[in-house]
């Protein structure tokens, strides 16, 4: 073999070798590079309050907005569009950013807003009423009044009563929420009352006038004690008759 092949022979062992380098060292880089998976995330729209929603409150237009939600999280109960909700009636409050769902609002066919109001096993009485009878005025949705009842029993003779105690004011006129503090000059008021107390108001004010006192929202409670007489045995003897208290 001559001179000039060994040195060519040597010259492609070297080129082949540093071919195979880089190619080693593209494939090692390739292999040690973090592979990065994209997840697509789905989202869309849910309807939150944009601001407080009193319980009995109509939804409007100013009342909503929506923001962008995980289509995973997104629960059946939930709005997406502000069709659904515009006419509805609160039915607890619904504080600002809250994701409005089914179950605060009123099943659909309840009625007006005062009735969404009503507790169960309550009634609302609606009775009229004068600028006295109002307590000139100073009467709101959610206060609490005592009723109380005057029967005329002759031209110098008459009688007051109080007919029933811390009884809430659902509504004055047509009006069921207020957050004024003015006076109001009111026609009617309703109550809310058990079905017992409504016949007892009722009957009241077919007996004579009927007055409202307004309640301080403080006021405790007064709180009824009943004592439960102790047993008794009645021992006869002939004609005579004793009467012990039994003790435990």
């Amino acid at each position: 073999m001559s001179r000039n092949q060994v040195i060519l022979l040597f010259l492609l062992s070297i080129i082949f070798g540093l071919g195979a380098v880089f190619f080693a060292k593209q494939w090692m880089d390739r292999q040690l590079q973090p592979q990065v998976e994209v997840e697509v995330v789905e989202r869309e729209p849910v309807m939150i309050a944009s601001q407080e929603i009193t319980a009995g409150s109509v939804i409007e237009e100013q009342h909503i907005t929506s923001k962008l939600l995980e289509k995973a999280w997104r629960e059946e109960s939930q709005f997406t569009v502000p069709e659904d909700l515009i006419g509805q009636v609160v039915a607890t409050t619904i504080h600002k950013g809250e994701i409005i769902t089914a179950p605060r609002l009123t099943i659909p066919g309840e009625g007006s807003t005062l009735a969404a109001l009503i507790p169960e096993n309550m009634r609302a009485v609606t009775i009229r009423v004068n600028d006295v009878i109002g307590v000139a005025g100073f009467l709101l949705p959610g206060n609490r009044v005592d009723i109380l009842n005057t029967v005329k029993y002759g031209e110098r003779s008459a009688a007051t009563t109080t007919v029933l105690k811390d009884i809430k004011v659902l509504a004055v006129d047509q009006t069921a929420k207020s957050k004024e503090n003015k006076p109001v000059i009111v026609r009617a008021v309703t109550l809310e009352v058990t079905p017992k107390q409504a016949e007892k108001l009722l009957t009241a004010k077919s007996k004579g006038e009927i007055q409202l006192t307004l309640r301080n929202p403080h006021e405790p409670e007064e709180k009824i004690v009943k004592y439960k007489a102790a047993p008794s045995v009645t021992i006869i003897k002939g004609t005579q008759s004793t009467n012990i208290r039994v003790k435990d």
